[in-house]
């Protein structure tokens, strides 16, 4: 066994692996990503975090070869995006018959690919580490080539490939004072802080109480920074309405029109939330909504055939204007829109969603694939949706919107295209696609980071939940549960001033990791030079 691990718990815990059982070293990896998922919502199950990360280390350590490592950093991204993205078995079981036997394949595809951004950053950080010294020295450079491969790793994951940064770690934070540090440094900010917080575990030997201290430290560093007061908060009252269609309802033709129903009937009537917002929701009482908001897809016809049912919407919520999701065919291709409604019934503003869902809403060489029935699962019309041009800001009555349909509100850098600083987000979604378990509280935790990087609020609606007001911090005020049909009314927060991440993006980081690599590599080379 490696000299730096040659006692303490970790080699106790691990020893088996050590003597030469690369049985042992690939089920303790699987093992550890796979608690590490538990640090995700809705379990948020931080004290996963030492054990999991730690013993990640101490397995990157003990590799002997880069193809050992990269084959540790696979079988733990393997375990940990099996676990944490078992949501996405969800879709293939609203059409059971048809799609159930995919269910298994998607989830394994879907994980082994992303696991290989692991197995390349621990392939390298074994590579690069390697030289002259012994020990502890050279244990300690490859810990800081993980720290910054495995941070790039999670870059790339985000950004390559259309990319999928669901899962990522700084996500584990959101319900503690961690999450403050997301307007100053990002999420990919907080998930490299969490690696720096926890991977030197791996060296821990004889103190292993030690480990609780990395742990806090992450939390801890959010109190550095003023703790936030209640925002203030504008005249302008917004209704959400959620009304709970599920996914296998939801486009029968017996039952599609019960769900626009409701959802009128919830404009209508609204919704006044209790306890949290007494004051403001006795308020609320008294006043007509300047705007309501309908889910993703909620109107089930195509745009050019809806005038009618846009005219009888705009007339039982007595011209009050409606942002809600709708498909619309232009030349011959299909879009997932986002249409505001005026007083008359009229199509005032159309956003088209531009980043789609592979195999969910388009299918690469989709033409090819449409002849052998091959479709985007969300795409009820032809083989698939078409992007729309690009991030547009709406201007509401109340103010500009940043309009995100669903999967949009994913990706930091979708809002930070926008053309300008609005004053709010907007997030219409269609969750019923997740299932109950995990996949919708997952998609709400990446909406309240994306509210608190750019200190904008958030005005979410969900078909099936769950559909909320967030403030310009991240928090919700509002909310209503997930598989409730109901509405709130709710006075929309002011934005904060431009954060500092809303002006630099994800590049600090991505420089900091870039140099922390550059570093571990050039001292490398320099000692083996010196010897």
């Amino acid at each position: 066994m490696r000299s730096g691990l040659r006692s303490g718990l970790w080699a106790r815990c691990l020893r088996a692996a050590g003597q030469g059982s690369s049985w042992v070293a690939a089920f303790s990896a699987f093992g550890l990503g796979a608690l590490l998922s538990v640090s995700l919502a809705p379990l948020h199950f931080l004290l996963s975090l030492p054990l999991a990360l730690g013993g990640l280390g101490v397995l990157a350590l003990w590799a002997r070869s880069p193809l050992q490592a990269s084959v540790i950093g696979w079988l733990a991204g393997l375990g940990y995006f099996s676990f944490g993205l078992s949501w996405i078995v969800e879709p293939f079981q609203v059409d059971a018959a048809r799609y159930a036997w995919m269910a298994p394949f998607a989830l394994v595809f879907l994980a082994a690919g992303l696991a290989l951004f692991w197995a390349l950053g621990f392939g390298l950080a074994a590579r690069w580490s390697t030289g002259t010294e012994l020990g502890r020295k050279q244990d300690g450079r490859r810990l800081v080539l993980l720290l910054g491969l495995w941070s790039l790793a999670e870059f790339a994951r985000a950004y390559l490939f259309t990319g999928f940064p669901w899962a990522g770690f700084g996500q584990f934070w959101i319900n503690t004072p961690a999450a403050q540090l997301l307007p100053w440094i990002g999420e990919q900010g907080l998930a490299l802080l969490t690696l720096a917080a926890t991977l030197p575990l791996a060296l821990v030997r004889r103190r292993p109480l030690l480990a609780v201290f990395p742990l806090l430290l992450t939390t801890l560093a959010g109190y550095a920074l003023p703790r936030p007061a209640a925002p203030e908060m504008t005249s302008h009252l917004v209704r959400l309405v959620q009304p709970n269609a599920p996914q296998a309802e939801k486009w029968l033709p017996e039952r599609r029109w019960d769900f626009v129903r409701r959802a009128i009937e919830l404009s209508e009537t609204g919704g006044y939330p209790v306890a949290q917002n007494a004051e403001l929701s006795a308020l609320a009482a008294k006043f007509v909504p300047d705007l309501i908001i309908w889910p993703e897809t909620s109107v089930p016809q195509l745009l050019h055939n809806a005038s009618d049912t846009l005219s009888a919407i705009s007339e039982r919520v007595a011209g009050t204007p409606v942002l809600l999701g709708i498909q619309r065919r232009e030349e011959g291709r299909y879009y997932n829109s986002a249409v505001l409604v005026d007083a008359g019934g009229r199509v005032d503003q159309i956003y088209d969603k531009a980043h789609l869902v592979p195999f969910g809403e388009y299918v690469p060489f989709g033409d090819l694939m449409a002849r052998f029935g091959i479709y985007g699962f969300a795409a009820q019309s032809g083989a698939g949706y078409s992007a729309g041009p690009g991030a547009v800001l709406m201007d509401l009555g109340i103010g500009q919107a940043l309009p995100l349909i669903c999967y949009e509100a994913v990706f930091a850098r979708d809002v930070l295209a926008a053309p300008s600083r609005p004053d709010m987000l907007i997030q219409i979604t269609n969750d019923a696609w997740f299932g109950t378990r995990s996949g919708p509280y997952q998609h709400l935790v990446q909406a309240r980071m994306r509210a608190a990087e750019q200190g904008l609020p958030m005005l979410r609606a969900a078909n099936t939940g769950i559909t909320a007001m967030i403030d310009p911090f991240g928090r919700l005020r509002e909310k209503i549960a997930l598989g409730e049909a109901g509405a709130i009314d709710a006075f929309v927060p002011k934005p904060l001033a431009a954060t500092l991440y809303s002006r630099t993006g994800d590049w600090p980081v991505f420089l900091l990791c870039v140099l922390v690599i550059f570093g571990a590599v050039n001292k490398r080379r320099k000692n083996t030079k010196d010897s």
